[in-house]
Protein backbone atom coordinates (compact mmCIF):
# COMPACT_ATOMS: atom_id res chain seq x y z
CA UNK A 1 0.00 0.00 0.00
CA UNK A 2 1.73 3.01 -0.92
CA UNK A 3 0.38 6.77 -0.01
CA UNK A 4 0.19 9.93 -1.38
CA UNK A 5 3.96 10.54 0.10
CA UNK A 6 4.82 7.38 -1.53
CA UNK A 7 5.64 5.04 1.49
CA UNK A 8 4.96 1.08 1.04
CA UNK A 9 2.94 0.79 4.36
CA UNK A 10 2.94 -2.85 3.87
CA UNK A 11 6.25 -3.73 3.19
CA UNK A 12 7.63 -5.10 6.22
CA UNK A 13 10.93 -7.41 7.40
CA UNK A 14 10.35 -10.91 6.79
CA UNK A 15 10.05 -9.52 2.82
CA UNK A 16 13.85 -9.14 3.07
CA UNK A 17 14.17 -12.73 3.69
CA UNK A 18 11.40 -14.31 1.34
CA UNK A 19 12.02 -16.78 -1.51
CA UNK A 20 15.56 -15.87 -2.43
CA UNK A 21 16.33 -14.56 0.74
CA UNK A 22 15.98 -17.79 2.61
CA UNK A 23 19.37 -18.23 3.12
CA UNK A 24 20.43 -14.63 4.41
CA UNK A 25 21.17 -14.43 7.89
CA UNK A 26 18.60 -12.41 9.44
CA UNK A 27 18.98 -9.08 10.73
CA UNK A 28 15.83 -7.70 9.30
CA UNK A 29 12.86 -9.31 11.40
CA UNK A 30 12.84 -8.04 15.08
CA UNK A 31 11.51 -11.70 16.07
CA UNK A 32 14.74 -12.92 18.89
CA UNK A 33 16.75 -15.40 17.17
CA UNK A 34 16.27 -18.83 18.73
CA UNK A 35 13.25 -18.96 20.13
CA UNK A 36 10.57 -20.06 20.63
CA UNK A 37 12.51 -22.35 23.89
CA UNK A 38 11.85 -25.93 23.65
CA UNK A 39 9.64 -26.11 26.97
CA UNK A 40 7.45 -23.34 25.34
CA UNK A 41 7.30 -25.19 21.74
CA UNK A 42 6.71 -28.50 23.77
CA UNK A 43 3.58 -26.75 26.16
CA UNK A 44 2.36 -25.53 22.59
CA UNK A 45 2.07 -29.09 20.92
CA UNK A 46 1.12 -30.24 23.52
CA UNK A 47 -2.36 -28.85 23.58
CA UNK A 48 -3.01 -30.24 19.81
CA UNK A 49 -4.92 -32.44 21.74
CA UNK A 50 -7.78 -30.42 21.77
CA UNK A 51 -8.32 -28.92 18.48
CA UNK A 52 -11.09 -30.77 18.33
CA UNK A 53 -13.17 -28.81 20.57
CA UNK A 54 -13.61 -25.13 19.92
CA UNK A 55 -11.23 -22.67 21.63
CA UNK A 56 -11.71 -21.44 25.04
CA UNK A 57 -10.10 -18.19 26.09
CA UNK A 58 -11.11 -17.72 29.42
CA UNK A 59 -7.78 -19.16 31.11
CA UNK A 60 -5.12 -17.23 29.15
CA UNK A 61 -7.35 -13.96 29.34
CA UNK A 62 -7.15 -14.23 33.41
CA UNK A 63 -3.27 -14.92 33.31
CA UNK A 64 -2.87 -11.87 30.44
CA UNK A 65 -5.33 -9.98 33.57
CA UNK A 66 -3.21 -11.58 36.50
CA UNK A 67 -0.23 -10.25 34.73
CA UNK A 68 -0.42 -6.87 34.48
CA UNK A 69 -2.81 -6.49 37.44
CA UNK A 70 -5.89 -5.97 35.86
CA UNK A 71 -9.67 -7.27 35.90
CA UNK A 72 -10.44 -9.82 32.86
CA UNK A 73 -12.67 -7.19 31.57
CA UNK A 74 -9.96 -4.98 30.38
CA UNK A 75 -8.15 -7.66 28.71
CA UNK A 76 -9.08 -8.84 24.80
CA UNK A 77 -6.93 -11.32 22.99
CA UNK A 78 -6.12 -10.91 19.38
CA UNK A 79 -4.33 -12.76 16.58
CA UNK A 80 -1.34 -10.91 17.24
CA UNK A 81 -1.25 -6.79 17.43
CA UNK A 82 -1.82 -6.70 13.72
CA UNK A 83 -5.44 -8.00 14.25
CA UNK A 84 -5.82 -5.28 17.10
CA UNK A 85 -4.54 -2.51 14.72
CA UNK A 86 -7.63 -3.77 12.22
CA UNK A 87 -10.30 -3.87 15.14
CA UNK A 88 -9.26 -0.50 16.75
CA UNK A 89 -9.82 1.29 13.04
CA UNK A 90 -13.33 -0.57 12.36
CA UNK A 91 -14.59 -0.36 15.66
CA UNK A 92 -13.93 2.74 17.10
CA UNK A 93 -15.52 6.53 16.25
CA UNK A 94 -13.08 8.91 15.39
CA UNK A 95 -12.58 11.79 13.39
CA UNK A 96 -9.63 12.83 13.62
CA UNK A 97 -6.61 10.10 13.94
CA UNK A 98 -3.02 10.73 14.25
CA UNK A 99 -0.42 8.32 13.50
CA UNK A 100 2.53 9.59 15.66
CA UNK A 101 6.11 8.80 13.17
CA UNK A 102 8.65 6.97 12.06
CA UNK A 103 6.82 4.08 13.70
CA UNK A 104 5.66 0.75 12.98
CA UNK A 105 3.51 1.24 9.68
CA UNK A 106 0.67 -1.28 10.35
CA UNK A 107 -1.69 1.06 12.36
CA UNK A 108 -1.56 3.62 9.23
CA UNK A 109 -2.60 0.66 7.10
CA UNK A 110 -5.05 -0.45 8.97
CA UNK A 111 -6.99 3.02 9.69
CA UNK A 112 -6.66 4.05 5.73
CA UNK A 113 -8.26 0.83 4.89
CA UNK A 114 -10.82 1.46 7.11
CA UNK A 115 -11.56 5.23 5.66
CA UNK A 116 -9.90 7.26 7.65
CA UNK A 117 -7.91 10.21 6.52
CA UNK A 118 -4.67 9.81 8.65
CA UNK A 119 -2.73 12.90 9.91
CA UNK A 120 0.97 12.42 10.50
CA UNK A 121 3.41 13.80 13.19
CA UNK A 122 6.87 13.34 11.87
CA UNK A 123 9.48 13.38 15.00
CA UNK A 124 12.66 14.79 14.17
CA UNK A 125 16.42 13.28 13.32
CA UNK A 126 17.67 16.17 14.96
CA UNK A 127 15.49 15.84 17.87
CA UNK A 128 16.83 12.23 18.20
CA UNK A 129 13.36 10.95 17.04
CA UNK A 130 11.76 11.97 20.71
CA UNK A 131 8.37 12.58 21.26
CA UNK A 132 7.25 16.35 21.05
CA UNK A 133 3.85 16.42 22.55
CA UNK A 134 3.12 20.19 21.25
CA UNK A 135 3.23 18.44 18.09
CA UNK A 136 0.30 16.34 18.32
CA UNK A 137 -2.84 18.41 17.55
CA UNK A 138 -4.87 19.36 20.07
CA UNK A 139 -7.93 17.97 17.85
CA UNK A 140 -6.60 14.84 17.22
CA UNK A 141 -9.19 12.03 18.73
CA UNK A 142 -7.10 8.91 18.35
CA UNK A 143 -3.59 9.12 18.59
CA UNK A 144 -0.75 6.27 17.77
CA UNK A 145 2.44 5.92 19.12
CA UNK A 146 5.08 2.98 19.76
CA UNK A 147 7.78 2.39 22.80
CA UNK A 148 9.92 1.30 22.28
CA UNK A 149 9.16 2.97 18.78
CA UNK A 150 10.10 0.37 15.59
CA UNK A 151 12.03 1.61 13.81
CA UNK A 152 13.93 4.01 16.10
CA UNK A 153 14.14 2.12 18.49
CA UNK A 154 13.76 5.39 20.73
CA UNK A 155 11.92 4.40 24.41
CA UNK A 156 9.78 7.46 25.00
CA UNK A 157 9.17 8.51 28.87
CA UNK A 158 5.58 7.17 30.05
CA UNK A 159 5.15 10.65 31.54
CA UNK A 160 5.27 11.66 28.36
CA UNK A 161 3.39 9.22 26.72
CA UNK A 162 0.40 9.77 29.40
CA UNK A 163 0.81 13.76 28.50
CA UNK A 164 -0.78 13.32 25.06
CA UNK A 165 -4.05 11.62 27.11
CA UNK A 166 -6.96 14.23 26.86
CA UNK A 167 -10.94 14.14 27.69
CA UNK A 168 -12.26 12.69 24.11
CA UNK A 169 -9.40 10.97 22.81
CA UNK A 170 -7.77 7.39 22.37
CA UNK A 171 -4.64 6.93 23.14
CA UNK A 172 -3.03 3.84 21.78
CA UNK A 173 0.51 2.64 22.72
CA UNK A 174 2.08 -0.10 20.98
CA UNK A 175 4.26 -1.61 23.23
CA UNK A 176 5.03 -4.73 21.49
CA UNK A 177 8.90 -4.45 22.33
CA UNK A 178 8.24 -2.92 25.52
CA UNK A 179 9.32 -7.03 27.33
CA UNK A 180 12.79 -7.01 25.38
CA UNK A 181 13.43 -3.47 27.80
CA UNK A 182 15.10 -4.61 30.84
CA UNK A 183 12.51 -3.86 33.99
CA UNK A 184 9.84 -2.65 31.44
CA UNK A 185 11.00 0.87 32.10
CA UNK A 186 8.76 3.49 30.61
CA UNK A 187 5.35 0.60 30.10
CA UNK A 188 2.00 1.97 30.32
CA UNK A 189 0.43 -1.70 30.63
CA UNK A 190 -1.39 -2.27 33.77
CA UNK A 191 -2.05 1.92 34.07
CA UNK A 192 -5.83 2.66 34.93
CA UNK A 193 -5.19 6.27 35.81
CA UNK A 194 -4.67 7.90 32.03
CA UNK A 195 -8.02 8.38 30.27
CA UNK A 196 -8.78 6.47 26.88
CA UNK A 197 -5.39 4.53 27.42
CA UNK A 198 -5.40 1.21 24.96
CA UNK A 199 -2.50 -0.48 25.73
CA UNK A 200 -1.05 -3.31 22.53
CA UNK A 201 1.02 -6.58 23.07
CA UNK A 202 2.67 -9.07 21.41
CA UNK A 203 3.92 -12.66 22.42
CA UNK A 204 5.04 -12.70 18.91
CA UNK A 205 8.70 -10.84 19.36
CA UNK A 206 10.16 -11.92 22.71
CA UNK A 207 9.25 -15.63 21.67
CA UNK A 208 9.25 -16.69 18.37
CA UNK A 209 5.81 -16.77 17.75
CA UNK A 210 5.20 -14.85 14.71
CA UNK A 211 3.93 -18.13 12.93
CA UNK A 212 0.90 -18.23 15.48
CA UNK A 213 -0.03 -14.53 15.65
CA UNK A 214 -0.62 -14.06 19.66
CA UNK A 215 -1.15 -10.71 21.01
CA UNK A 216 -3.62 -8.64 23.35
CA UNK A 217 -5.16 -5.45 23.94
CA UNK A 218 -5.08 -3.35 27.13
CA UNK A 219 -8.23 -0.92 27.58
CA UNK A 220 -11.07 0.19 29.70
CA UNK A 221 -13.62 -2.16 29.62
CA UNK A 222 -16.33 -0.19 27.37
CA UNK A 223 -13.31 -0.17 24.79
CA UNK A 224 -12.44 -3.47 25.03
CA UNK A 225 -16.26 -4.65 24.31
CA UNK A 226 -16.21 -2.22 21.22
CA UNK A 227 -13.37 -3.87 19.55
CA UNK A 228 -14.82 -7.37 20.83
CA UNK A 229 -17.58 -7.19 19.07
CA UNK A 230 -15.82 -6.19 15.91
CA UNK A 231 -13.83 -9.56 16.24
CA UNK A 232 -14.76 -12.82 14.55
CA UNK A 233 -16.20 -15.60 16.94
CA UNK A 234 -12.92 -17.91 17.97
CA UNK A 235 -10.66 -15.70 16.99
CA UNK A 236 -7.08 -16.82 18.48
CA UNK A 237 -6.23 -20.57 18.22
CA UNK A 238 -6.63 -23.25 20.88
CA UNK A 239 -2.40 -23.48 20.31
CA UNK A 240 -2.58 -19.53 20.64
CA UNK A 241 -4.04 -19.60 23.85
CA UNK A 242 -1.70 -21.90 25.28
CA UNK A 243 1.01 -19.36 24.32
CA UNK A 244 -0.37 -16.21 25.99
CA UNK A 245 -1.43 -18.19 29.10
CA UNK A 246 2.49 -19.66 29.42
CA UNK A 247 4.21 -16.90 28.31
CA UNK A 248 2.90 -14.64 30.76
CA UNK A 249 3.59 -17.14 33.43
CA UNK A 250 6.20 -16.52 36.77
CA UNK A 251 8.48 -18.31 34.43
CA UNK A 252 8.34 -16.87 31.02
CA UNK A 253 8.43 -13.50 32.54
CA UNK A 254 11.50 -14.23 34.33
CA UNK A 255 13.29 -15.60 31.20
CA UNK A 256 12.01 -12.68 29.46
CA UNK A 257 13.56 -10.37 31.70
CA UNK A 258 17.25 -12.46 31.61
CA UNK A 259 16.54 -12.04 27.71
CA UNK A 260 16.25 -8.36 28.20
CA UNK A 261 19.34 -7.35 30.06
CA UNK A 262 20.99 -9.92 27.11
CA UNK A 263 19.96 -8.42 24.47
CA UNK A 264 20.99 -4.60 26.17
CA UNK A 265 24.27 -6.46 26.41
CA UNK A 266 24.73 -7.38 22.42
CA UNK A 267 23.10 -3.67 21.51
CA UNK A 268 25.50 -2.80 23.63
CA UNK A 269 28.51 -4.51 21.34
CA UNK A 270 26.76 -3.89 17.95
CA UNK A 271 26.58 0.28 18.76
CA UNK A 272 30.40 -0.11 19.75
CA UNK A 273 30.97 -2.02 16.09
CA UNK A 274 29.06 0.61 14.37
CA UNK A 275 30.89 3.42 15.43
CA UNK A 276 34.10 2.43 14.06
CA UNK A 277 32.26 3.58 10.81
CA UNK A 278 31.63 6.87 11.86
CA UNK A 279 34.19 8.55 9.01
CA UNK A 280 32.01 6.82 6.49
CA UNK A 281 28.83 8.84 7.41
CA UNK A 282 27.47 6.64 9.36
CA UNK A 283 24.88 7.62 12.58
CA UNK A 284 23.24 5.68 14.73
CA UNK A 285 19.77 7.07 15.96
CA UNK A 286 19.47 6.66 19.93
CA UNK A 287 19.78 6.49 22.14
CA UNK A 288 18.27 2.90 20.74
CA UNK A 289 16.86 0.95 23.67
CA UNK A 290 14.91 -1.69 21.93
CA UNK A 291 16.13 -5.15 20.48
CA UNK A 292 17.03 -3.30 17.08
CA UNK A 293 18.67 -0.13 15.97
CA UNK A 294 18.47 2.52 13.33
CA UNK A 295 21.14 3.57 11.29
CA UNK A 296 22.05 6.72 8.52
CA UNK A 297 24.49 5.74 5.99
CA UNK A 298 24.84 7.27 2.33
CA UNK A 299 24.07 5.07 -0.35
CA UNK A 300 22.34 2.72 2.34
CA UNK A 301 20.22 1.64 -0.30
CA UNK A 302 23.65 0.67 -2.49
CA UNK A 303 24.80 -1.07 0.64
CA UNK A 304 21.80 -3.64 1.72
CA UNK A 305 22.37 -5.09 -1.63
CA UNK A 306 25.90 -5.29 -1.22
CA UNK A 307 25.16 -6.85 2.15
CA UNK A 308 23.01 -9.26 0.64
CA UNK A 309 25.71 -10.48 -1.80
CA UNK A 310 27.32 -11.19 1.38
CA UNK A 311 24.58 -13.25 3.13
CA UNK A 312 23.17 -10.74 5.34
CA UNK A 313 19.54 -9.26 5.06
CA UNK A 314 18.65 -5.84 6.64
CA UNK A 315 15.75 -3.87 6.75
CA UNK A 316 15.31 -0.55 4.69
CA UNK A 317 13.85 2.16 6.00
CA UNK A 318 12.49 4.39 3.21
CA UNK A 319 9.15 2.20 3.79
CA UNK A 320 8.59 4.18 7.30
CA UNK A 321 6.86 7.69 6.52
CA UNK A 322 9.97 10.44 8.18
CA UNK A 323 12.90 8.08 6.86
CA UNK A 324 14.03 8.01 3.62
CA UNK A 325 16.91 5.67 1.50
CA UNK A 326 19.69 6.23 3.71
CA UNK A 327 18.28 4.73 6.67
CA UNK A 328 18.77 0.86 7.73
CA UNK A 329 17.37 -0.97 10.77
CA UNK A 330 19.22 -4.16 12.06
CA UNK A 331 17.97 -6.47 14.93
CA UNK A 332 20.08 -6.73 17.51
CA UNK A 333 21.87 -10.82 17.29
CA UNK A 334 24.29 -12.66 19.40
CA UNK A 335 27.91 -11.51 19.49
CA UNK A 336 29.14 -13.99 16.81
CA UNK A 337 26.74 -13.04 14.57
CA UNK A 338 27.09 -9.43 14.93
CA UNK A 339 31.03 -9.56 14.42
CA UNK A 340 30.17 -11.52 10.93
CA UNK A 341 27.44 -8.88 9.70
CA UNK A 342 30.15 -6.10 11.18
CA UNK A 343 33.15 -7.83 8.84
CA UNK A 344 30.34 -7.76 5.99
CA UNK A 345 29.60 -4.15 6.25
CA UNK A 346 32.89 -3.21 5.90
CA UNK A 347 33.47 -4.91 3.05
CA UNK A 348 30.19 -3.70 1.73
CA UNK A 349 31.61 0.24 2.34
CA UNK A 350 35.04 -0.53 0.53
CA UNK A 351 32.76 -1.52 -2.19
Amino acid sequence: MRTESGHDLRHHGDAEVRDDGGSLVDLAVNVRADTPPVWLREHIAASLGGLAAYPDGRAARAAVAGRHELPVERVLLTAGAAEAFVLLARALKMRRPVVVHPQFTEPEAALRDAGHDVGRVLLREEDGFRLDAAAVPEDADFVVIGNPTNPTSVLHPADAIASLARPGRVLVVDEAFMDAVPGESEALAGRVDVPGLVVLRSLTKTWGLAGLRIGYVLAAPETIEDLQRAQPLWPVSTPALAAAEACVGPRAVAEAAHAAHRIAADRAHLLTGLARFAPAGLRVAGPAQGPFVLLRLPEASAVRRRLRDLGYAVRRGDTFPGLDEEWLRLAVRDRRTTDGFLAALERALRH
